[in-house]
Protein backbone atom coordinates (compact mmCIF):
# COMPACT_ATOMS: atom_id res chain seq x y z
CA UNK A 1 0.00 0.00 0.00
CA UNK A 2 1.45 3.17 -0.84
CA UNK A 3 2.27 5.78 1.67
CA UNK A 4 -0.75 8.45 2.31
CA UNK A 5 0.55 11.64 0.60
CA UNK A 6 1.20 14.89 2.89
CA UNK A 7 -1.72 17.42 3.50
CA UNK A 8 -1.32 19.09 0.28
CA UNK A 9 -4.05 21.16 1.16
CA UNK A 10 -5.27 22.98 3.66
CA UNK A 11 -7.82 21.88 5.99
CA UNK A 12 -10.51 25.00 6.75
CA UNK A 13 -12.38 24.48 10.23
CA UNK A 14 -15.73 22.56 9.95
CA UNK A 15 -19.05 24.42 8.85
CA UNK A 16 -21.70 22.74 10.43
CA UNK A 17 -25.16 21.90 8.46
CA UNK A 18 -28.01 20.87 11.06
CA UNK A 19 -29.88 17.47 9.52
CA UNK A 20 -33.16 17.37 9.49
CA UNK A 21 -33.44 15.42 13.09
CA UNK A 22 -30.57 17.90 14.37
CA UNK A 23 -27.62 15.86 13.66
CA UNK A 24 -24.29 18.13 12.97
CA UNK A 25 -22.94 17.41 9.96
CA UNK A 26 -19.70 19.03 9.37
CA UNK A 27 -19.22 20.43 5.71
CA UNK A 28 -15.60 21.91 4.07
CA UNK A 29 -15.11 24.83 1.46
CA UNK A 30 -12.33 25.21 -1.01
CA UNK A 31 -12.06 27.23 -4.51
CA UNK A 32 -13.83 29.99 -6.08
CA UNK A 33 -17.47 30.25 -4.70
CA UNK A 34 -18.41 31.04 -8.64
CA UNK A 35 -16.43 27.72 -9.91
CA UNK A 36 -18.89 24.84 -11.23
CA UNK A 37 -18.98 22.67 -7.24
CA UNK A 38 -18.06 19.40 -6.81
CA UNK A 39 -19.56 17.09 -3.61
CA UNK A 40 -16.95 15.04 -1.83
CA UNK A 41 -18.27 11.86 -0.12
CA UNK A 42 -16.47 9.75 1.66
CA UNK A 43 -16.04 5.92 3.00
CA UNK A 44 -17.34 3.60 5.86
CA UNK A 45 -14.69 4.76 8.10
CA UNK A 46 -12.93 7.63 6.33
CA UNK A 47 -13.24 11.03 6.24
CA UNK A 48 -13.03 14.30 3.96
CA UNK A 49 -9.60 14.62 5.32
CA UNK A 50 -8.31 11.08 5.06
CA UNK A 51 -10.38 10.12 1.71
CA UNK A 52 -10.13 13.35 -0.50
CA UNK A 53 -7.54 15.72 1.48
CA UNK A 54 -4.74 13.53 1.71
CA UNK A 55 -4.98 11.62 -1.66
CA UNK A 56 -4.74 15.12 -3.39
CA UNK A 57 -8.44 15.11 -4.71
CA UNK A 58 -8.99 18.70 -3.25
CA UNK A 59 -5.89 19.93 -4.44
CA UNK A 60 -6.75 17.97 -8.04
CA UNK A 61 -9.93 19.68 -8.50
CA UNK A 62 -9.38 22.80 -7.53
CA UNK A 63 -6.23 23.50 -10.09
CA UNK A 64 -9.10 22.14 -12.65
CA UNK A 65 -11.43 25.03 -11.78
CA UNK A 66 -13.97 23.54 -9.35
CA UNK A 67 -15.41 24.27 -5.94
CA UNK A 68 -14.92 21.37 -3.50
CA UNK A 69 -17.53 20.75 -1.01
CA UNK A 70 -16.61 18.39 1.48
CA UNK A 71 -18.72 16.28 4.32
CA UNK A 72 -18.03 14.35 6.74
CA UNK A 73 -20.76 11.83 7.01
CA UNK A 74 -22.87 11.11 10.11
CA UNK A 75 -20.98 9.15 12.51
CA UNK A 76 -17.39 10.08 10.82
CA UNK A 77 -14.87 12.77 11.26
CA UNK A 78 -15.96 16.29 12.66
CA UNK A 79 -19.77 15.45 12.35
CA UNK A 80 -22.28 14.19 15.12
CA UNK A 81 -21.82 10.35 15.93
CA UNK A 82 -25.29 8.72 17.21
CA UNK A 83 -24.39 5.38 18.45
CA UNK A 84 -27.80 4.03 17.73
CA UNK A 85 -28.23 1.84 14.19
CA UNK A 86 -31.88 3.75 13.85
CA UNK A 87 -30.20 6.95 12.68
CA UNK A 88 -28.07 5.22 9.70
CA UNK A 89 -30.70 4.19 7.42
CA UNK A 90 -29.91 4.82 3.80
CA UNK A 91 -32.57 7.48 3.66
CA UNK A 92 -30.88 9.33 6.71
CA UNK A 93 -27.46 9.92 4.67
CA UNK A 94 -29.40 10.96 1.44
CA UNK A 95 -31.05 13.34 3.58
CA UNK A 96 -28.03 14.61 5.14
CA UNK A 97 -26.66 15.54 1.60
CA UNK A 98 -29.46 16.71 0.44
CA UNK A 99 -29.80 19.43 2.98
CA UNK A 100 -25.90 20.02 2.10
CA UNK A 101 -27.28 21.36 -0.88
CA UNK A 102 -29.96 23.32 0.42
CA UNK A 103 -28.03 24.70 2.61
CA UNK A 104 -25.46 25.99 0.71
CA UNK A 105 -27.87 26.85 -1.88
CA UNK A 106 -26.76 24.30 -4.42
CA UNK A 107 -28.98 23.71 -7.52
CA UNK A 108 -26.73 20.69 -8.99
CA UNK A 109 -23.58 19.40 -7.95
CA UNK A 110 -21.12 16.95 -9.72
CA UNK A 111 -20.47 14.31 -7.02
CA UNK A 112 -17.40 12.51 -5.44
CA UNK A 113 -18.23 9.53 -3.72
CA UNK A 114 -15.90 6.63 -2.61
CA UNK A 115 -17.44 3.09 -1.03
CA UNK A 116 -20.01 4.15 1.50
CA UNK A 117 -20.02 7.27 -0.47
CA UNK A 118 -20.19 6.36 -3.79
CA UNK A 119 -23.63 4.21 -2.74
CA UNK A 120 -24.82 6.85 -0.75
CA UNK A 121 -24.18 8.83 -4.23
CA UNK A 122 -25.97 6.24 -6.21
CA UNK A 123 -29.25 7.10 -4.02
CA UNK A 124 -28.53 10.47 -4.30
CA UNK A 125 -28.93 10.22 -8.25
CA UNK A 126 -31.49 8.04 -7.99
CA UNK A 127 -33.89 9.52 -5.79
CA UNK A 128 -32.50 13.50 -6.07
CA UNK A 129 -31.98 13.13 -10.07
CA UNK A 130 -31.80 17.30 -10.77
CA UNK A 131 -29.77 17.40 -7.37
CA UNK A 132 -26.48 15.63 -9.24
CA UNK A 133 -25.63 16.68 -12.64
CA UNK A 134 -22.98 13.67 -13.05
CA UNK A 135 -20.94 11.24 -10.85
CA UNK A 136 -17.84 9.38 -10.25
CA UNK A 137 -18.70 6.34 -8.09
CA UNK A 138 -15.72 4.84 -6.60
CA UNK A 139 -15.52 1.52 -5.07
CA UNK A 140 -18.96 0.37 -5.82
CA UNK A 141 -21.16 -1.47 -4.78
CA UNK A 142 -20.55 -1.30 -0.79
CA UNK A 143 -23.69 -1.77 0.70
CA UNK A 144 -23.94 -5.38 1.29
CA UNK A 145 -20.34 -5.85 2.08
CA UNK A 146 -21.39 -4.15 5.82
CA UNK A 147 -23.46 -6.61 6.28
CA UNK A 148 -20.83 -9.24 6.50
CA UNK A 149 -19.47 -7.51 9.95
CA UNK A 150 -20.08 -10.15 12.86
CA UNK A 151 -21.99 -7.06 14.39
CA UNK A 152 -21.86 -8.60 17.94
CA UNK A 153 -17.81 -9.41 17.70
CA UNK A 154 -17.00 -5.76 16.74
CA UNK A 155 -19.49 -4.73 20.15
CA UNK A 156 -17.62 -6.18 22.40
CA UNK A 157 -14.50 -5.51 20.88
CA UNK A 158 -15.64 -1.42 21.11
CA UNK A 159 -17.03 -2.01 24.72
CA UNK A 160 -13.87 -4.55 26.05
CA UNK A 161 -11.48 -4.76 23.80
CA UNK A 162 -12.63 -8.68 23.35
CA UNK A 163 -10.34 -10.28 20.92
CA UNK A 164 -12.02 -10.27 17.03
CA UNK A 165 -11.94 -13.80 15.41
CA UNK A 166 -13.46 -13.32 12.61
CA UNK A 167 -10.97 -12.09 9.63
CA UNK A 168 -13.39 -9.81 8.06
CA UNK A 169 -14.94 -8.07 11.14
CA UNK A 170 -11.33 -7.49 12.16
CA UNK A 171 -10.67 -5.74 8.88
CA UNK A 172 -13.52 -3.14 9.21
CA UNK A 173 -12.33 -2.89 13.18
CA UNK A 174 -8.41 -2.21 12.05
CA UNK A 175 -9.74 0.05 8.92
CA UNK A 176 -11.64 1.84 11.76
CA UNK A 177 -9.17 2.42 14.31
CA UNK A 178 -6.80 3.53 11.08
CA UNK A 179 -8.48 7.18 11.40
CA UNK A 180 -8.10 9.25 14.70
CA UNK A 181 -10.92 10.74 16.20
CA UNK A 182 -13.07 7.50 15.11
CA UNK A 183 -15.40 6.50 17.22
CA UNK A 184 -15.96 2.57 16.71
CA UNK A 185 -19.27 2.45 18.56
CA UNK A 186 -20.63 4.67 16.28
CA UNK A 187 -19.33 2.80 12.99
CA UNK A 188 -20.63 -0.54 14.64
CA UNK A 189 -24.38 0.99 14.74
CA UNK A 190 -23.47 2.39 11.23
CA UNK A 191 -22.81 -0.97 9.89
CA UNK A 192 -26.08 -2.68 11.99
CA UNK A 193 -28.27 0.50 10.46
CA UNK A 194 -27.37 0.11 7.10
CA UNK A 195 -28.79 -3.79 6.63
CA UNK A 196 -32.10 -2.22 7.37
CA UNK A 197 -34.00 -1.74 3.45
CA UNK A 198 -31.81 -2.12 0.40
CA UNK A 199 -27.99 -1.66 1.37
CA UNK A 200 -27.29 -2.75 -2.40
CA UNK A 201 -27.57 -0.32 -5.51
CA UNK A 202 -30.51 -1.46 -7.80
CA UNK A 203 -29.78 -2.57 -11.38
CA UNK A 204 -33.06 -2.08 -12.41
CA UNK A 205 -33.15 1.44 -11.66
CA UNK A 206 -30.24 3.16 -12.17
CA UNK A 207 -28.90 6.95 -12.28
CA UNK A 208 -29.73 8.77 -15.55
CA UNK A 209 -26.97 10.99 -15.65
CA UNK A 210 -23.70 10.23 -16.71
CA UNK A 211 -22.14 8.40 -13.88
CA UNK A 212 -18.08 6.96 -13.99
CA UNK A 213 -17.41 4.25 -12.01
CA UNK A 214 -14.02 3.35 -10.96
CA UNK A 215 -12.92 0.08 -8.86
CA UNK A 216 -9.30 -0.96 -8.08
CA UNK A 217 -7.98 -4.22 -10.09
CA UNK A 218 -7.45 -6.15 -6.86
CA UNK A 219 -10.93 -5.34 -5.30
CA UNK A 220 -13.00 -8.70 -4.74
CA UNK A 221 -15.96 -5.94 -6.10
CA UNK A 222 -14.58 -5.44 -9.62
CA UNK A 223 -16.71 -7.62 -11.17
CA UNK A 224 -19.95 -6.09 -9.87
CA UNK A 225 -18.59 -2.55 -10.33
CA UNK A 226 -18.20 -3.26 -13.93
CA UNK A 227 -21.87 -5.28 -14.20
CA UNK A 228 -23.49 -1.66 -12.32
CA UNK A 229 -21.61 0.91 -15.20
CA UNK A 230 -22.99 -2.08 -17.97
CA UNK A 231 -26.54 -1.66 -16.26
CA UNK A 232 -26.26 2.17 -16.44
CA UNK A 233 -27.44 3.94 -19.39
CA UNK A 234 -24.97 6.72 -19.17
CA UNK A 235 -22.43 4.94 -17.25
CA UNK A 236 -18.68 4.39 -17.82
CA UNK A 237 -16.28 2.19 -16.43
CA UNK A 238 -12.40 2.48 -15.28
CA UNK A 239 -10.44 -0.07 -13.79
CA UNK A 240 -7.25 1.04 -11.30
CA UNK A 241 -4.22 -0.65 -12.00
CA UNK A 242 -2.89 -2.44 -9.21
CA UNK A 243 -5.27 -1.05 -5.98
CA UNK A 244 -7.56 -2.66 -3.68
CA UNK A 245 -10.56 -1.26 -2.42
CA UNK A 246 -8.65 0.78 0.50
CA UNK A 247 -5.78 2.42 -1.08
CA UNK A 248 -7.89 3.11 -4.64
CA UNK A 249 -8.86 6.65 -3.25
CA UNK A 250 -5.14 7.12 -3.86
CA UNK A 251 -4.86 6.84 -7.20
CA UNK A 252 -3.28 9.34 -9.83
CA UNK A 253 -5.30 7.32 -12.25
CA UNK A 254 -8.76 8.37 -10.44
CA UNK A 255 -7.66 11.39 -9.53
CA UNK A 256 -6.77 11.97 -13.21
CA UNK A 257 -10.16 10.40 -15.13
CA UNK A 258 -12.36 11.99 -12.26
CA UNK A 259 -10.74 15.56 -12.73
CA UNK A 260 -11.60 14.71 -16.62
CA UNK A 261 -15.05 13.40 -16.58
CA UNK A 262 -15.95 16.17 -14.52
CA UNK A 263 -14.27 18.55 -17.22
CA UNK A 264 -16.44 17.38 -19.95
CA UNK A 265 -19.76 18.57 -18.01
CA UNK A 266 -18.43 22.50 -17.93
Amino acid sequence: MDAPLPALTEMPSPQFVMSGEGRRIATYLWGDEDAPTVLCVHGFASSCRDNWVHTGWVRDLTRAGFRVLGVDQRGHGQSDKPHEASAYGMDALVDDLVTVLDTYLLDTVRYAGYSLGARVGWQVAVQAPDRVERAVLGGIPDGRPLARMQIEQARAYAEDRTPVDDPVTRNYVTLAERVPGNDLHALVALAEGMRFGDADPDPANPPRQPILFATGSDDAILAQSRQLADATPDGTFVELPGRHHFNAPGSRVFRQAAVDFFTQGS
